[in-house]
């Protein structure tokens, strides 16, 4: 297995990750792009010392960058998931 903050990149904090955070108390991680559930589930749990219930993943391509008429590039593609823990957990990173 990959070293725990090789998987775990940072805290998303959004206003859509607060809100979700409140409502159904997920949190949401960026994560490595090559990292599966289980992976991730296991560096949660053995960083934090909670007890994770779910993870969902999704992928996101980086957005095309522009700077002139035909110099275009693009950002970094990346990897979010979201985090449940068990009831009565929580973490206060958000």
């Amino acid at each position: 297995m990959k070293d725990i903050y090789q998987i775990i990149k940072k805290v998303r904090i959004s206003e859509k990750a607060t809100v979700l955070h409140e409502t159904t108390g997920e949190i949401v991680f960026e994560v490595e792009r090559d990292a599966n559930k289980i992976e991730i589930k296991q560096a949660i749990e053995r960083a934090f010392d909670k007890k994770v219930v779910s993870v969902r993943t999704a992928n996101y391509d980086g957005k095309e960058r522009r700077r002139r008429r035909s110099d275009a590039g693009r950002a970094p593609h990346w990897k979010k998931a979201y985090v449940r823990l068990a009831e009565g957990q929580t973490l206060d990173l958000v």
